[in-house]
């Protein structure tokens, strides 16, 4: 089960992946978009692990709920309001749940990525989070009578090759999308902070 312990350890995972990779995403963001995406993750988690440590949650919900308020306060581009939104609709999902079982899991991230899907307006192959995000809740969701890990693993790689498969891609979407052919041969940078996030939660909730 993942518990709401688990899920904080989660995410102060996720401050020191997006500390350590800023200058990885800044660099991909560079190339196609304000060279800011790594950045902003790294200061937006760095405040959401301030926020936890002043305000423990006492559930899942509250977890997800603080992270999705500190993010849209903190977090410029469209980055904040794109995972600030993720993270609330997890938390309508768990509100006072302090244990998940895989199925439960599955529901969090789901919700989260219809939220992104419908305030982003993205679908596959736009370039953007979304080339990502929607690979893996299908991998998820095909693996999740397996149980948690490897459930979060399928997700995992199936992020990891979405994340690739944009390198390819002439974006749709966003500020990379004025680029129009010239977007290509470049790996869309939160599509990358997405498969981090999938790798940092099979690292800490995989069971």
């Amino acid at each position: 089960m993942v518990t709401t312990d688990s899920v904080v350890a989660w995410l102060h995972k996720l401050d020191d992946i997006y500390t350590e990779n800023k200058s990885y995403l800044t660099e991909l963001d560079s190339a196609i978009g304000d060279a800011d995406h790594g950045i902003n993750m790294a200061r937006g988690f760095s405040k959401v692990t301030e926020a936890l440590e002043q305000q423990p949650p006492k559930d899942i919900g509250a977890a997800c709920k603080t992270v999705s308020m500190t993010l849209i306060k903190t977090v410029g581009g469209a980055s904040g309001p794109l995972y600030g939104t993720f993270f609330l609709k997890g938390s309508m999902q768990t509100v006072g749940k302090t244990e998940l079982d895989a199925p439960g899991l599955l529901e969090l991230f789901a919700a989260g990525v219809d939220g992104v899907v419908a305030r982003g307006k993205a679908v596959l192959e736009d370039k953007t989070m979304v080339d990502a995000w929607l690979p893996a809740i299908e991998a998820m969701r095909a693996a999740v009578d397996k149980g948690i890990t490897p459930m979060l693993a399928a997700g995992v790689e199936a992020a990891e090759q979405g994340m690739k498969a944009t390198v390819a891609l002439v974006a749709r979407k966003g500020r990379a999308s004025y680029l129009g052919e010239r977007s290509k041969d470049h790996q869309d940078p939160g599509a990358t902070s997405t498969y981090l996030m999938l790798k940092a939660a099979s690292e800490t909730l995989a069971r």
